[in-house]
């Protein structure tokens, strides 16, 4: 309270000869307080009832070897307890004829301490970077100038191939300027070249949808140094196409933020609401979707983002992407993108009943002046029902397979019909080996410990 305050209660005293100890009990000051406003009156008057600020308020009245020393300790890794720093402090002010601090005085000391300098003393530079160091969040000026891509294991758990639960990916690729999400790839285990292909080429390539518009060649890629984004797939198919590759420095992925975000938006808003979710703290969840069904959520999905305005452009991010109209670079025919973007090449010799791959056999009339010659294909895993062929990196036709000419195949599902037949003889052969070496066993012995592995059928005899 100001000089005027302290006289209107301290004149009850001077004035009217209340005693301090009446006052005190009435306005609730104590009376050592108003015994030093008495004083301070008496000697200079109503003026010196005037508050002063303390000339050491904000001044430790520790000395400076102890501040020093908690210091010193306090920025130590590992750091030791404010316990323990009392105690040394205390010990080391004893040996140096000091005055001992308290355990209150050193807490103060270790929280006065500069948290960038903590940060950067226990946690080590990369932490003290990602929390202290200034980012220049940029963004590109125009779309298609630089799109970012990644990958992230989904937390959700579906329906394998195999039947058995299974964890998917999701590659994601995404136009800087206008946040519009232009192409992606749902998958099983571990991120590889052509997944990133495939999504790449979804991204590049029109699409059948006339609401998702974005498409064409970007001036930039930014990914990370995964082995899928450091491949010579990628890098060749990006020098034909014409992209610069930015590869983030290793341990700071601040420069791919915008998907990241995606990805949690990914999580929150779509996955959280379907079945097989991993939230935190539930127990495992029991597996409803397979891959195909999963895959058209998210194309939904990505659909309603895509559409739907965004909290930064104020805009949609198709609108962003649209703009005024412009025209956006792309590829003479998806058969030269075929060719740059999907799996690696494999040689086959064309048969005179057409070309044979992964047990399928396709067939195509432009190959007639090929057989017996060695061409090169290449196909989708995603749909095997048709492969491209290529003759000395030329394009000659679409081979289809002939026995499956309208069902769409993948490379996934041949390869789990194999598998489930295996099983499928497997049990047969672990059904009939126990019958036939009952019959074989001669009655008037007795079995053998170790049945022996020849002659285990009938008709071996």
């Amino acid at each position: 309270m100001d000089s005027a305050e302290r006289w209107r209660v301290l004149r009850l005293h001077i004035e009217d000869q209340i005693p301090l100890a009446v006052l005190a009990r009435e306005t609730g000051i104590s009376s050592r307080t108003l015994q030093r406003w008495n004083q301070l009156y008496r000697v200079g008057g109503v003026a010196a009832l005037d508050p002063h600020a303390r000339t050491d308020k904000g001044v430790r009245r520790t000395s400076a070897e102890t501040v020093a020393f908690v210091e010193r300790l306090a920025l130590t890794r590992p750091r030791p307890s404010v316990a323990t720093l009392h105690r040394l402090a205390v010990a080391d002010a004893q040996a140096h004829e000091l005055p001992s601090p308290s355990y209150a005085t050193v807490r103060q000391i270790i929280q006065a301490l500069n948290p960038a300098l903590v940060t950067l003393a226990l946690e080590g530079p990369a932490s003290y970077r990602d929390k202290y160091e200034l980012v220049f969040r940029r963004r590109a000026e125009r779309p298609n100038q630089t799109w970012q891509s990644d990958h992230t294991e989904l937390d959700i758990l579906i329906v394998g191939a195999d039947g058995k639960r299974d964890r998917p990916w999701l590659t994601t690729v995404m136009d800087d300027c206008s946040r519009a999400i232009c192409g992606y790839m749902v998958f099983t285990g571990a991120p590889s070249a052509i997944n990133t292909a495939l999504a790449l080429r979804q991204a590049i390539w029109r699409k059948t949808d006339p609401t998702w518009a974005m498409c064409g060649i970007p001036d930039i890629l930014h990914v990370d140094r995964g082995s899928d984004f450091t491949s010579h797939h990628l890098e060749r198919t990006a020098i034909e196409l014409h992209i610069r590759i930015i590869h983030s420095i290793v341990g700071r992925p601040q420069g791919r933020g915008k998907i990241e975000r995606f990805f949690g938006t990914i999580n929150t808003e779509l996955l959280a609401a379907l079945p097989g979710h991993l939230g935190p703290g539930r127990r495992t969840p029991q597996p409803v979707l397979d891959l195909p069904g999963l895959d058209r959520a998210i194309g939904e999905f990505i659909a309603t983002y895509n559409a739907r305005p965004h909290s930064e452009l104020g805009i949609s991010p198709r609108d962003a992407w649209v703009a005024d109209g412009w025209l956006p670079r792309m590829p003479d025919s998806l058969e030269e993108l075929d060719g740059l973007l999907l799996t690696v090449p494999k040689n086959r010799v064309v048969q005179r009943d057409g070309i044979h791959f992964q047990g399928q056999r396709y067939l195509a009339p432009t190959l007639a002046p090929f057989v017996g010659h060695t061409i090169t294909i290449r196909y989708d895993p995603r749909d095997i029902s048709e492969i491209r062929v290529y003759d000395r990196d030329t394009f000659v036709c679409v081979a289809v397979d002939e026995e499956h000419p309208n069902l769409r195949l993948s490379l996934r599902d041949i390869e789990a019909a194999r598998r489930a037949r295996r099983r499928e003889l497997r049990h047969i052969i672990n059904e009939r080996i126990p019958a036939v070496a009952v019959r074989e066993e001669p009655r008037d012995q007795a079995p053998p410990s170790r049945r022996s592995r020849l002659r285990t059928y009938e008709e071996d005899e």
